[in-house]
This record gives C-alpha cells, structure tokens and sequence, in this order.
C-alpha cells in the first residue's frame, strides 16, 4: 500500500502522522491534506485542551484502535502535530 505524504513509518506496528488541526468547526472530520499534513477539522474548541482530547479521540475512531494506541508527540499547543500511532497492521490511510 503506498502511504501518503503526511505518514512515516517508525516500525512494524508504529507509525508517525503529520496532522494539521483546525478546531472549531461545525463537525469533526477529515478535510484532505493541508502544507503536508492531514487536515483534521474538529467540533472541539481549542481550550483546556479540549481540541487534543477530540483529536486523539477522534483518529482512534478512524483508525480503529483504542485512544491509548495514539499520543501526540509532537505539537500539543501548535495547530500542526506530530502522532504516533501504534497499530498491528498498516491502516487504512484517509485521503
């Protein structure tokens, strides 16, 4: 399967995605490609860090896995995140 530009695979069953968050919007979901990045749009509102709550809640829905499975590693004040997700088998990747 050929990845898309935002993901890097670190191993067998981990992999680093480049995410841009937009929070605030009318509904949560994935909005194509942004500078590189995923572009996720999210309903939650960036405080208290309710936006990285959703987000992270938000891609273990998309991918399958449990919110455990994906932490942001990189970026948890910024719009653009690095997360690492650990998963058994490469995903179905959106976009």
């Amino acid at each position: 399967m050929t990845q898309p530009e935002y993901v890097r695979r670190k191993n067998d069953d981990c992999w680093e995605l480049d995410v841009w968050v937009q929070p605030g919007a009318k509904r949560s979901e994935v909005d194509g490609i942004h500078d590189g990045c995923l572009k996720v749009r999210l309903m939650a509102p960036a405080v208290e860090n309710k936006a990285n709550k959703a987000l992270t809640e938000f891609l273990a829905s998309t991918f399958g896995v449990r919110k455990g499975n994906i932490r942001i590693a990189k970026g948890e004040k910024s719009r653009r995140k690095t997360i690492v997700l650990e998963t058994g088998s490469e995903p179905q990747w959106p976009v």
